[in-house]
């Protein structure tokens, strides 16, 4: 038996956020990205590889996707929105752009916005998450039918294949369904035949596998603590499985598919087992009349840092105000709730003390430019007369 128990599982940000509920635009088929995935390689030196800058996006999905501006910034925008980053980093980007006048300073400030190239692609893929197929429609599979019906329940307990972007089971189904197409958009040109497909050897980069972080991430310790998918993939007691040699730096393509072909689960800190598994909360009432009942739950008691979720399903016609030390840290995710207030205050000294900042910032400015600083200098006595007073 082994001495330590590996799980792998679906992320559920890149869906829940990043897969707009929308059918996907028909070029962001596997064709056309494979053809995208071998351009930006080519053009490596004029910002597309490694990382992808917004004029160069804006050139491919315009001018070789057709896609309209305002679209294709809404897929960068979107994706640039899952890249982790500080409290104080997106004040400052959104305070950027906050502060823009004109056409020409907004696209100035997205003209120095960069993301990951390849995790971008993946982004671009999981697009098809709601695309909806002629062929499964005509069989019942994109309708309300018996057999339509996901093992993983909706939020409201009951089964729903419609609501994908909500749906654990949703997230995995499809990364497993498409885990060839997903691992073939990260390799390099030369691993792929005359015909864009792979070949019995082909070998994954670090910086390819690094990138399925985006999606992927799991836990040795039986989910105490999480790890990323590529600190799991080198670990010596993984390496036989993962297909990684330490000799060239590579990873059998083959070898790491079957792994995660056999190991990816279901989110342990995902809606449905928040749900599932998590506290529930007596915070909201039944109101009369209505069919579906308020839930509320957390999984804060059990899960690590940056995992810890709540979550609200249904809240309708009613004011929620709670000050928690569960909702510290905590991801909150709204669902279906309507015709409601909803009020979560908690010390989260981070975010609070940085808008603050930016609150004093403001102020200051605004006395600047109405000219109120002055007066109010006035009315304040400075330290030195203030000291010769209290003498």
């Amino acid at each position: 038996m082994e001495p330590y128990n590996v799980n792998l599982w679906v992320k559920s940000e890149p869906f829940i956020v990043g897969a707009l509920p929308i059918p996907p635009p028909s070029k962001f088929s596997m064709y056309y990205l494979r053809k995208m995935a071998t351009y930006v390689r080519t053009r490596a030196d004029d910002g597309c590889y490694p990382k992808l800058f917004w004029p160069l996006w804006r050139h491919i999905a315009c001018g070789k996707l057709q896609l309209a501006e305002d679209l294709a910034w809404l897929y960068f925008e979107t994706f640039d929105s899952l890249v982790e980053r500080t409290s104080q980093e997106r004040l400052e980007r959104a305070e950027a752009m906050s502060n823009c006048t004109s056409n020409e300073e907004m696209e100035k400030l997205k003209n120095k916005m960069s993301v990951d190239t390849l995790q971008f692609l993946l982004f671009l893929y999981i697009q098809q998450l709601n695309k909806v197929s002629l062929r499964t429609s005509l069989i019942g599979e994109e309708w309300p039918s018996p057999r339509a019906k996901s093992p993983s329940p909706d939020l409201d307990g009951k089964a729903n294949s419609q609501n994908k972007n909500w749906d654990d089971q949703a997230h995995l189904s499809f990364v497993q369904t498409h885990l060839s197409d997903l691992l073939e958009l990260l390799l390099d040109p030369e691993q792929l035949t005359a015909s864009s497909h792979t070949v019995h050897d082909s070998l994954l980069s670090p910086d390819a596998v690094k990138s399925l972080g985006l999606l992927i991430e799991g836990s040795i310790d039986r989910n105490r603590s999480v790890d990323s998918f590529f600190s799991l993939a080198i670990w010596q007691p993984l390496r036989a499985k993962s297909g990684y040699s330490k000799l060239s730096d590579m990873f059998s393509f083959n070898m790491l598919h079957s792994w995660l072909k056999n190991t990816l689960g279901l989110n342990p800190f995902g809606m449905s087992a928040c749900l599932k598994f998590g506290k529930k909360l007596a915070w909201a009432q039944q109101v009369e009349g209505t069919t579906k009942r308020a839930k509320i739950a957390c999984n804060t008691h059990m899960a690590p840092e940056a995992h810890k979720i709540l979550i609200m399903t249904q809240v309708y016609k009613q004011t929620v105000a709670k000050s928690s030390e569960r909702l510290v840290g905590a991801h909150v995710k709204l669902h279906r709730c309507c015709d409601s207030y909803v009020y979560l205050l908690s010390p989260l000294s981070e975010q609070k003390y940085y808008f603050q900042k930016l609150v004093e910032k403001e102020f200051h400015q605004w006395l600047i430019e109405t000219g109120h600083r002055q007066e109010l200098d006035n009315l304040i006595p400075t330290a030195a007369s203030s000291k010769q007073t209290a003498g």
